[in-house]
């Protein structure tokens, strides 16, 4: 109840520094799992670019395997929200057990299915006979651990979603700094390269799962995860695919983006290029990740108050956190204009590779400056429940502006120049359409005679 009350009626600035600040820590510290390895890969003797390389066309598949859990999580964690803002506890609860199983279940089928078509499907992202053997060597492993990365990713949703923001960033946390310790430790101490990373990677995150489960279970959290709603239920089910199908896309249709970069960069370039896009991709994860901290943070505050249909309460935590993403993104773009070296040379000491990817990350991150948009808008529907237009402008980024736009620039003249123009074009154009659809929208489903449950 006391949670429940500073949801409702807390200062909305301090409850969103409070909420906010530990998700933005905690999508930092998540970032660095597969960053630090990145960080270290690159700088294995004599095969560090190679492998470097090797690795990153595997992201496709690391992101598939993230996606589901934001599928999961990200679609579950809302709705838990609004049945706390409702006073249905039972129901909250019941989606969590829900959710629960969702992950087990499609954590087994992952396991299965991508360990019988890995090598077919490096070689069809991007690999070749130079760079195979690291990307299949780091992906066998990998995948070992999906179970975890399911659990630890998609139930920490529902940590956030109770209002523990601290606790939730405590799951990576945790997990980060193991894998921090483990890297140098497998990959140098113990000579294990490419393997040792992804061996700490797995072990990291399951210390993370076992965290999350054991505060889900214990005495603390407000929602616990329950043996009698350990079931897939239809509707239950249906509603949270429906809602998670939009963050789903922005992280499945992440890896069909690196798929086509590093398809046409291979047709066009060389491996030198697909490295340059490997630390482009690698810094835009790292420095965007706040600004889904920041949504994440106020996604309790947005639903529970949506939920209680306290409606201008939502509309004052949407401008704040606006404020916030524009702020950061401009802050961002400034950096990697003009001091794009800095974040290049984080992941790669080579004297070529790094020049390289410093003049392609002008064009690459341009796009940045109204990313802030783009995010707290799309994000403020999730929040709010309305799958139909999260779904839209998540697809609508990806799928209908920059996929289109990766495989034409390239053949219309641009060669490899253009794989790297299609980011900012298409950051821009959903930016805008996102502001203009929101702003447009807001007054239909923000009113006192509307029902959350449309």
């Amino acid at each position: 109840m006391e949670q429940n009350e500073r949801l409702a009626k807390e200062s909305i600035p301090r409850l969103l520094l409070h909420l906010s600040l530990p998700a933005v820590t905690a999508q930092v510290i998540n970032a660095l799992y597969n960053i630090v390895d990145r960080m270290y890969i690159g700088r294995i003797a004599a095969v560090g670019t190679d492998a470097l390389t090797g690795v990153g066309i595997t992201f496709p598949i690391i992101m598939i395997i993230s996606a589901f859990a934001s599928l999961i999580g990200m679609g579950g964690a809302p709705f838990t929200s609004i049945k706390m803002g409702e006073k249905d506890h039972d129901g909250a609860e019941r989606i969590l057990g829900n959710c629960t199983a969702l992950l087990t279940v499609i954590s087994v089928i992952l396991t299965v299915v991508l360990l019988l078509v890995k090598q077919p499907l490096l070689y069809l992202f991007g690999a070749s006979d130079a760079t195979f053997l690291y990307a299949n060597d780091y992906l066998s492993i990998y995948l070992t651990g999906t179970l975890a990365v399911q659990l630890s990713l998609g139930l920490n949703s529902f940590i956030t979603a109770q209002g523990f923001a601290s606790t939730a960033m405590a799951t990576v946390l945790i997990g980060a700094i193991c894998n921090i310790v483990l890297d140098p430790v497998f990959i140098f101490l113990f000579g294990m390269g490419v393997k040792g990373a992804a061996l700490a990677t797995v072990i990291s995150q399951t210390v993370s799962a076992a965290w999350v489960l054991c505060f889900l279970n214990g005495k603390k959290a407000l929602l616990r995860i329950r043996r009698k709603f350990l079931a897939l239920i239809a509707p239950d089910t249906g509603r949270v695919l429906a809602l998670g199908l939009s963050p789903f896309i922005m992280q499945s249709t992440e890896s069909l983006i690196q798929i086509c970069f590093n398809v046409t960069l291979k047709q066009f370039g060389t491996d030198l290029d697909i490295g340059a896009m490997v630390i482009l991709t690698s810094v835009m994860q790292m420095v965007l990740m706040p600004l889904t901290g920041v949504t994440q943070g106020a996604q309790p505050i947005i639903g529970y108050n949506y939920g209680a249909k306290n409606y201008t309460r939502v509309k004052s935590t949407i401008k704040y956190v606006v404020a916030i993403c524009c702020s950061y993104a401009v802050l961002i773009w400034t950096l990697c204009i003009f001091f794009p070296r800095i974040p290049c040379s984080i992941f790669s000491g080579d004297e070529h590779l790094v020049p390289l990817a410093a003049g392609y990350m002008k064009t690459f991150c341009f796009g940045i400056l109204l990313f802030g948009l783009q995010i707290a808008f799309q994000n403020s529907f999730v929040a709010l429940g309305n799958a139909k237009y999260s779904i839209f402008l998540a697809l609508l980024r990806k799928i209908v502006l920059l996929i289109p736009l990766t495989l034409i620039l390239p053949r219309a003249g641009l060669g490899v120049y253009g794989v790297f123009l299609a980011e900012p074009i298409a950051d821009i154009c959903a930016a805008l359409t996102t502001t203009t659809i929101f702003l447009l929208s807001a007054r239909k489903f923000l009113n006192p005679t509307h029902s959350s449950d449309e």
